[in-house]
């Protein structure tokens, strides 16, 4: 009788151990993937001084947009900061979808006003680092994807039962989707120097 209740609490024990290492695989995974959000905006923060610098010397008179551009960087490196320190926070992760929205508006407006100006256009430097800027959207994009799906599969692995009693006792908390405010601010800013 008493080996039977040995038997009983073993496979408990390893039926617990089991629920959480797969939380904790999956909590691992969501924070891996925001960790290639990361990567990718610091690239995209990084490559917009070059861009406003560029920039400056033909919009002369343009100045109040570059600043915009500036301040809505510095606040989208503040709010990244904020989310990597946790990435599954609701607020931190609103905080950063707020930033880089506003960050995407300042670039889009920066890049209409420079279709004004034809010597800004045909530049080079400019030309490439748009391009540059282009990619890293689209790869923000994807590493945004690939986020959501792990905490996707996070938050599900830790609702189903009999996980989510075992979520509970060890607070494993759920995650945030990062996602935009509205299906506009979605698209890729629009960059043509042709």
């Amino acid at each position: 009788m008493g080996w039977i209740v040995l038997a009983i609490i073993v496979v408990a024990a390893v039926f617990i151990v089991g629920i959480y290492n797969r939380l904790v695989a999956a909590r691992n995974a969501y924070k891996n993937a925001f960790a290639q959000i990361d990567v990718q905006l610091t690239r995209r923060h990084d490559l917009i001084p070059n861009l406003v610098e560029t920039a400056k010397g033909y919009l002369k008179h343009e100045r109040e947009t570059l600043e915009a551009v500036i301040a809505a960087r510095n606040a989208a490196v503040s709010g990244l900061a904020s989310a990597a320190k946790n990435p599954g926070d609701p607020s931190a992760l609103k905080e950063l979808s707020s930033a880089e929205n506003a960050l995407s508006g300042a670039l889009g407006r920066l890049f209409a006003l420079a279709e004004a100006y034809p010597d800004l256009k045909a530049n080079q430097n400019m030309m490439q680092l748009s391009e540059e800027l282009t990619t890293t959207e689209n790869k923000v994009a994807f590493a945004r994807q690939a986020y959501n799906d792990a905490v996707m599969t996070y938050n599900n692995t830790r609702e189903v039962f009999p996980n989510s009693v075992i979520a509970g006792m060890f607070a494993f908390q759920p995650a945030e989707l990062l996602a935009l405010e509205s299906p506009e601010k979605r698209e890729v800013p629009r960059v043509s120097f042709t």
